[in-house]
């Protein structure tokens, strides 16, 4: 290569470097390739990190909106009164239980003859010779039997409300059935002693004389109006409202899918009823019907008006057409009697016997309601 050519090549590309091939005329020039451009769909995201200068002031925590802060004092106050109450109850029944033990004690331990099996009831004086068998025999006797009339009944009257009637009708009937409940007890009594016993009375003798022959309806002398027989009609009337109403509010939960399913696949009315209404509302059949038993139970005026109190050493009979007590008809009745703390002990001590029965009642109805609820 001659100078002026070199000359030439370095005026051209002033400050580059020859290389090896051109200083050395054995070495082959080798080729250059400029690198492909890659070009991505992706738009290339460029992330910059500001510092912020000490001169710029960053906001201090807590110094933007700031929230209204949740009080919690409604439901510390709620939650205190709703467990104030529930103690409150608990200590009532606890209360009422010491009390009548702590008086019938003292009248148990002197008590001369078995208090569970005996019959006789004599406090005079110092002697002491009472038990329970007459007077629990005529309370679970009057009870039952108004519970077999009432409840049949009432599933009845809660089946038309919520199934049968129309809205227009179901609405005062249900006022009316509900009025039941707010009639005195005392109206129950002089009703059943004046108009339903003597209007009763010739159907007790009828079933007397044709079924005397079983001990339940043997004819014991006394006048079926002031029988067992006609308490118990009265009693089932009197507890009619509880059963109904509450067999009515349950019938009415059945959820509609259960009703329309059983109709699609061809049920008539009373198959829905039985295959769908009735095993939904069964529990809360059954805790109405405990309910209503422990209503039967404590009942005292209707049942002390219209029983007719048998004599002192009078035979026991277990005839529903004969006199008798029950246990709140027994304490208001002897009432005035209680002079002295033996006489009072001994007729809390039948209080006391009312009082776990009627306790027990309401606790397996808690039971039956709680296991055979609908699910």
């Amino acid at each position: 290569m001659s100078a002026t050519e070199t000359g030439t090549a370095d005026a051209l590309e002033p400050g580059r470097q020859s290389t090896a091939a051109e200083q050395d005329p054995a070495v082959s020039p080798a080729e250059t390739h400029d690198e492909p451009e890659v070009t991505s769909p992706v738009p290339r995201v460029v992330v910059t990190r500001t510092v912020a200068r000490s001169s710029e002031r960053v906001p201090e925590r807590g110094s933007g909106v700031k929230l209204a802060s949740i009080s919690r004092t409604g439901d510390r106050i709620f939650s205190a009164l709703a467990g104030g109450s529930g103690v409150v109850i608990v200590g009532l029944v606890v209360f009422v239980a010491v009390f009548l033990l702590a008086l019938a004690l003292p009248a148990l331990s002197r008590d001369q003859d078995n208090f569970l099996t005996s019959r006789n009831w004599i406090v005079v004086g110092n002697e002491l010779r009472f038990g329970i068998l007459g007077l629990l025999w005529t309370t679970v006797l009057s009870s039952v039997i108004a519970m077999l009339l009432a409840v049949p009944v009432a599933i009845g009257v809660a089946l038309f409300l919520t199934q049968y009637a129309p809205k227009r009708l179901s609405g005062p009937l249900s006022f009316v059935v509900d009025l039941l409940a707010a009639v005195p007890s005392i109206i129950f009594g002089l009703w059943g002693l004046t108009v339903l016993g003597p209007f009763l009375n010739p159907a007790g003798v009828w079933i007397s004389a044709h079924l005397g022959f079983i001990p339940l309806f043997a004819n014991t002398g006394a006048q079926p109006k002031n029988s067992v027989f006609v308490a118990s009609i009265v009693l089932a009337i009197m507890i009619l409202p509880i059963v109904t109403a509450i067999s009515r509010d349950v019938f009415a939960q059945t959820p509609r899918d259960h009703i329309e399913a059983a109709l699609a696949l061809g049920a008539t009315r009373w198959e829905m009823i039985l295959r769908a209404v009735m095993p939904y509302g069964r529990s809360g059949v059954i805790s109405a019907s405990m309910l209503g038993l422990g209503r039967a139970l404590g009942e005292t005026v209707a049942v002390l008006i219209i029983l007719s109190t048998p004599a002192a050493g009078a035979k026991f009979s277990p005839s529903i057409f004969s006199g008798g007590e029950t246990f709140a008809s027994k304490i208001a009745n002897n009432a005035s009697e209680f002079d002295t703390p033996s006489k009072t002990g001994a007729f809390i001590a039948a209080g006391l016997v009312l009082f776990v029965v009627t306790f027990l009642v309401n606790a397996l109805a808690r039971v039956v309601a709680d296991r055979g609820s609908a699910k």
